[in-house]
């Protein structure tokens, strides 16, 4: 059999990387410095510490290119590390496509998706520190699902601020929060100022994760053993998923194949660095390769949002990041990708996308489930809502290639698996779902409140 007619590629679990890849270190233009919401400066290492443990503040803050894995998160990481890097062949052959599409699929684990990647290491890093509870938001519950059992596995409570509709759509999500032992609150609440003033304006809020941000923001602020974990936008979450990508690299490096494109889904950005980071890593070496973000039509962050200096949740108690933002005052629509529902996107990402050296595309609901059921009827695997956004785009992408009969090497990020979105899948087979486009008069609204800091 040749190497290139693998059904899947394994790699042993001495094979798990040792170091993240920091790619601040290879950025022709660094992402522009925090600011404080409390001082209107720009924010320093003291200013964070209310809310992160040192070691993470130092990773969010640092340019050096590689970053030591702790032995003992290294240690968990093998319970499902590495994860499988597939050959979709019966898409392909569906798709009638002379592409050779490849996904790396990251649902294997407990949790059914890449946020294990952050949360196990973040939970270590509070627990060294002392801490006792960690406080967090969660759109779809996959973050949530990922840091209660890292805070259970270190012996930790943990607080999730669970978006409202998706609270409302993921019960079962919830379920696995509370077999974990967390803590579930439906967002915006009335345990929290924050929350309070949004449900005085909208009893009926929808939540969004710019306001479940603020909740776990303002819960660690406010409780000496409490700190803040955040499932994505920031540098050092961004850091974390790396080992996605260096192990996919191992993994096609050994049946000699290198992809023409990546796709992965955006929301904060976290699983899109994970995937396309490392090889972008080549491409400031010279190597062409391109790396492709998809978002939802709802919450277009990076197509159609300005790069600017946002708040990076509703009450303006998290740093101000300069960023592709629709505004932090943007609720978008209750689509079922919730884990994409998030105004702005990380910095790191933004940066790259502004200068040119990534790109972004957006997919409208019913044409991203179209995809997901494609993808399960041909793979056997029924896909998050959120990682359907690169199935969608790996499909159009597969339809051009054999338009122009071309060969070309297509890798897409799996982040997660969909087992406990069928109520979405209920919806789509039912008729119920529709395209939903962001509100355009709301994100001018909405942008027209940006602080006013230059940069």
């Amino acid at each position: 059999m040749s190497k290139k007619n693998v059904t899947k590629v394994i790699l042993d679990e001495t094979e798990i990387p040792r170091q993240w890849y920091n790619i601040v270190a290879d950025m022709p233009n660094k992402p522009a410095p925090y600011y404080s919401p409390m001082t209107g400066k720009i924010a320093t290492a003291d200013d964070m510490a209310a809310i992160f443990p040192k070691e993470i503040i130092e990773q969010e803050m640092t340019s050096e290119r590689f970053i030591d894995i702790p032995d003992e998160v290294r240690e968990m990481y093998a319970q499902w590390r590495p994860s499988p890097l597939y050959r979709a062949k019966g898409l392909e052959k569906v798709l009638d496509t002379p592409a050779r599409i490849y996904y790396k699929y990251e649902g294997t684990n407990a949790t059914g998706s890449h946020k294990l990647n952050s949360s196990i290491p973040q939970a270590y890093y509070n627990k060294n520190a002392g801490i006792k509870r960690l406080s967090t938001e969660t759109g779809a519950g996959q973050w949530g699902s990922a840091l209660s059992l890292a805070s259970n596995h270190f012996g930790m409570e943990c607080t999730v601020y669970m978006v409202n509709v998706s609270y409302q759509q993921k019960p079962y999500r919830r379920s696995f929060m509370h077999t974990f032992g967390a803590n579930v609150i439906a967002s915006p609440s009335n345990l929290t100022n924050s929350g309070r003033s949004i449900l005085e304006k909208d009893p009926e809020c929808s939540g969004s994760l710019g306001i479940a941000i603020s909740e776990a923001v303002e819960d660690a602020a406010t409780h000496s053993d409490t700190n803040y974990a955040l499932g994505s936008v920031l540098n050092h979450v961004c850091l974390h998923q790396t080992i996605i990508g260096q192990e996919a690299k191992k993994q096609l490096e050994m049946i000699d194949e290198y992809p023409d494109v990546v796709f992965a889904c955006c929301g904060g950005g976290s699983n899109f660095a994970g995937a396309a980071f490392p090889f972008l890593m080549d491409r400031f070496k010279g190597k062409k390769v391109r790396a492709v973000a998809v978002e939802p039509t709802a919450c277009p962050t990076l197509t159609k949002g300005v790069f600017a200096y946002d708040y990076g949740d509703t009450a303006k108690a998290a740093p101000i990041a300069k960023m592709y933002t629709l505004g932090h005052d943007f609720i978008p629509e209750g689509i079922h990708a919730g884990g994409l529902r998030y105004h702005g996107a990380s910095s790191i990402v933004s940066q790259l996308y502004n200068d040119g050296i990534i790109e972004a595309q957006s997919c409208g609901q019913k044409e991203v489930f179209d995809a997901a059921v494609t993808f399960a009827r041909a793979e056997g695997i029924v896909p998050a809502p959120e990682s359907s956004h690169a199935i969608r785009a790996a499909i159009d992408e597969a339809l051009k290639a054999k338009e122009e009969g071309r060969e070309q090497v297509i890798l897409f990020n799996l982040s997660g698996h969909g087992y406990f979105d069928f109520s979405a899948y209920d919806s789509y087979f039912g008729g119920k779902l529709e395209n939903i486009h962001y509100d355009e008069q709301a994100v001018k609204a909405s942008i027209a409140n940006l602080p006013d800091i230059k940069g």
